[in-house]
């Protein structure tokens, strides 16, 4: 039997995307969907570069996520984890990072992830996911991403 405590009892997703009710959104969706039906309380908000990130302190899990354009996560996300006080309120969270791009995985791991690291100061990276276009709307990749998730943040209590 799984106890509770190995299982975050507040999660909140952060993206960004240039559409709203696009793949990114569903994507979204389906990713709280799944956190909240194995028992999580889930958030989600878009991302401002100036905004106030105190309230993410209230959250046991943080994902972050958006996809890439010309070669560079999206905007309004970098923006936030470099000029607001987001980079400090993840300070050693539990996190969870994802981007979305129609690159080769390697390469995205390679070109994208880390430019979400690189404002990272101590987190516990939980999961990575590339998620490729055809797999936003994969329930498959989408649950496999959320049970690593949940398996990384038990084993990380």
């Amino acid at each position: 039997m799984t106890s509770t405590i190995d299982k975050p009892g507040k999660a909140i997703i952060l993206y960004d995307s240039m559409s709203v009710g696009g793949s990114t959104d569903k994507l979204i969706d389906s990713i709280g969907r799944n956190l909240a039906e194995a028992g999580a309380y889930v958030e989600k908000a878009r991302c401002k570069p100036n905004a106030d990130y105190s309230f993410v302190k209230e959250f046991d899990l943080v994902l972050l996520g958006a996809p890439i354009y010309y070669l560079l996560v999206a905007s309004k996300l970098s923006g936030s984890l470099s000029q607001s006080n987001l980079r400090a309120a993840l300070k050693g969270k539990k996190v969870a990072l994802f981007v979305i791009c129609g690159s080769p995985e390697p390469m995205a791991h390679f070109l994208y992830l880390p430019q979400l690291k690189m404002h990272l100061e101590n987190p516990v990276i939980l999961a990575e996911k590339v998620f490729s276009p055809a797999e936003t709307s994969d329930p498959k990749a989408i649950a496999e991403f959320t049970t690593n998730i949940l398996d990384a943040y038990g084993k990380a209590n």
